[in-house]
């Protein structure tokens, strides 16, 4: 089923590295459940035939609650359970090369880190969404590179919605919504528990912005 592109906006989870499937179901559906409808799946450490198993059943889930699924990095993989589109990095397939093989109603998001430049880049070949971050300290990428706020606002002219990402938390993330972002990426905020408590934590700071 190919759904049309719909423009991200509000929280978007991204999976945590797990290798037990029915817990990361049971994790991805609390958080679906409270309100959540963009989903990144990103496994950095499992096995094809583990993340091919893991992503189609967070497809099947991302349908039951019409949510959309993006998968990282692995183009092969978002087109073999039909995801709605897929991220990519500095490292990943080029933008066209992604768009080629998804087609037109496919989203593509991109990493931008903190290079407006590379944004800029990404807008022209038709992103559908471009990442900045990390903006705080992140357990999950120590190392990242730092992000400045003022380039979620210097990116609104770009025409394509912004995502903020790295270490954001329900104490930060309203500072990134009032700098300019669009949505913000969380991992560790989000799936460190499991009862979705979180999950309507910062579903809310959207609705109050838009109250």
């Amino acid at each position: 089923m190919n759904r049309a592109r719909q423009p991200i906006k509000g929280l978007y989870a991204v999976t945590p590295d797990l290798a037990d499937t029915t817990a990361l179901v049971a994790k991805v559906e609390a958080v679906l459940n409270a309100g959540v409808r963009w989903l990144q799946y990103r496994n950095k450490t499992a096995a094809a035939s583990t993340a091919r198993a893991q992503a189609t059943a967070l497809s099947v889930l991302c349908r039951r609650y019409g949510a959309n699924l993006i998968i990282n990095d692995d183009i092969a993989l978002a087109l073999a359970v039909d995801a709605q589109g897929v991220h990519i990095g500095a490292d990943d397939a080029a933008l066209a090369m992604a768009r080629e093989q998804l087609g037109r109603h496919k989203i593509i998001g991109v990493s931008c880190y903190d290079d407006l430049q590379r944004a800029q880049s990404a807008a022209g070949q038709g992103a559908d969404y471009i990442a900045f971050g990390s903006f705080y300290a992140s357990s999950i990428k120590p190392g990242a590179v730092r992000a400045p706020l003022s380039i979620l606002s210097a990116a609104r002219g770009l025409g394509v919605p912004v995502v903020a990402i790295g270490g954001v938390t329900l104490a930060n993330a309203s500072e990134l919504i009032a700098a300019g972002a669009d949505a913000v990426a969380v991992i560790s905020a989000l799936f460190s528990v499991s009862d979705g408590a979180a999950a309507r934590g910062f579903c809310r700071l959207f609705e109050a912005q838009h109250a």
